[in-house]
């Protein structure tokens, strides 16, 4: 009777796990059917065979990259016209198809359109814009090492991207050929951060440093894991947000043989955070990958609370974490997308508290000239007089702290 009865306990305990096994299938279908839609071609790729739209070297060599091609996509009003004939020369256009997919064609002020297609502001340089304006140039020991601060570097490993963003901070280098991290300069790049043995932490960016192959991103990988005092590496990518093709099984897989690996994404609205984006962030989660989000604040694409807030309960059920704000860089040709330094602020005001502090990014300034990462936060101290702290909350309501 033990034995039978042991049996049929045993085949309940698998049936039990068996059906919590199909529930959280269920439920992780559900999430990203309720809450993310898919992108949808426009009519000139409506008959591209999947296999081609959904590998992610065909939506390279397929950017848009002329107002030609742009104007079959969507309706271009005569100011992206004049700002595209101004400026392709100073900073090119390039617009994956799938990154194109989620424009309003018929919206001049869609998000994902401010974001991708040239506007005149891109013509107006400001008298304090800055063509280096984080100063990486000048922590620049060898080509294509930042090293600034005391245990981590930023490791420059190419020029490219799958959409040269409107408000990119690197201008001066992305999307030029003559930028390019040719094999000598990623030689002298690996040397120094071996050399250099109070590294513990590399960022390694670029362009997009998912524009390599995965042969010449896995022999970066694993020259820097190969190296003693190396601890934690991050890969610094939008390609989560532009190309999720790239992303693939056999690149997620070959993540796990050099783990931790954190990924440093860049989400800027709502809208980006399709079901094909939540499946590629899924492959890396699954894969072990820890993901933050870095979101850079723009004017008309993300300068409301509200708008954060979605964005960021967004990359909560996608396992990304929303990890900093960052405020928008003095940049050559981009200060129409600058906000009030009040705007961030306020922004943090309408989450802390009003919402679970997971989805409460850091709030930042990288300061113009090299001065690093400086974080602002709304002022919660009332008054200090000796142990005494008086404090508000997220409410205004007020509340005594004594020290011992």
């Amino acid at each position: 009777m033990r034995r039978d009865s042991g049996s049929l306990l045993e085949h309940s305990s698998l049936a039990f796990f068996g059906g919590r096994m199909a529930f959280n299938i269920i439920v992780k279908n559900t999430i990203r059917e309720r809450f993310f839609k898919p992108s949808v071609r426009p009519e000139i790729w409506k008959d591209v065979p999947d296999k081609d739209w959904n590998n992610w070297i065909w939506q390279q060599q397929k950017r848009i990259k002329s107002m030609d091609v742009l104007e079959k996509v969507i309706k271009v009003t005569d100011e992206e016209r004049e700002a595209f004939a101004a400026s392709h020369e100073m900073f090119n256009m390039g617009i994956t198809p799938y990154y194109a997919s989620l424009i309003d064609g018929d919206d001049p002020n869609c998000p994902i359109r401010l974001q991708s297609v040239p506007k005149r502001g891109e013509l107006n340089i400001m008298p304090n814009d800055l063509e280096d304006p984080l100063g990486e140039e000048k922590d620049m020991p060898v080509p294509g090492i930042t090293h600034r601060y005391p245990d981590r570097v930023l490791f420059y490993t190419t020029h490219n991207c799958p959409v040269y963003c409107r408000h990119c901070t690197r201008k001066r280098k992305v999307s030029d050929p003559s930028s390019s991290a040719a094999n000598a300069q990623l030689e002298q790049s690996l040397a120094y951060i071996e050399e250099h043995k109070e590294i513990r932490d590399v960022i390694i960016s670029g362009g997009d440093p998912l524009s390599n192959s995965d042969d010449r991103l896995e022999y970066i990988l694993s020259r820097i894991r190969g190296m003693d005092h190396i601890q934690v590496f991050r890969i610094g990518t939008r390609n989560l947000v532009t190309l999720p093709h790239r992303v693939t099984d056999s690149f997620a897989a070959m993540l796990t043989k050099y783990h931790p690996v954190i990924v440093h994404t860049h989400f800027n609205h709502p809208k980006e955070c399709t079901q094909e984006a939540f499946d590629t962030c899924a492959k890396l989660a699954n894969a072990g990958c820890m993901i933050n989000n870095q979101m850079v604040l723009l004017k008309g694409v993300n300068d409301t609370p509200e708008i954060v807030k979605e964005l960021n309960h967004k990359l909560l059920m996608m396992r990304v974490r929303p990890y900093y704000i960052f405020q928008c860089d003095m940049a050559q040709g981009i200060s129409h997308f600058r906000t009030p330094v009040e705007t961030g602020l306020n922004i943090i005001e309408k989450l802390r508290g009003w919402t679970s502090g997971m989805a409460v990014p850091h709030y930042v300034i990288d300061a113009p000239g090299g001065g690093g990462k400086i974080p602002l936060i709304p002022n919660y101290v009332v008054k200090h007089e000796g142990k005494k702290w008086t404090l508000r909350n997220f409410k205004n309501e007020i509340y005594e702290y004594n020290e011992p």
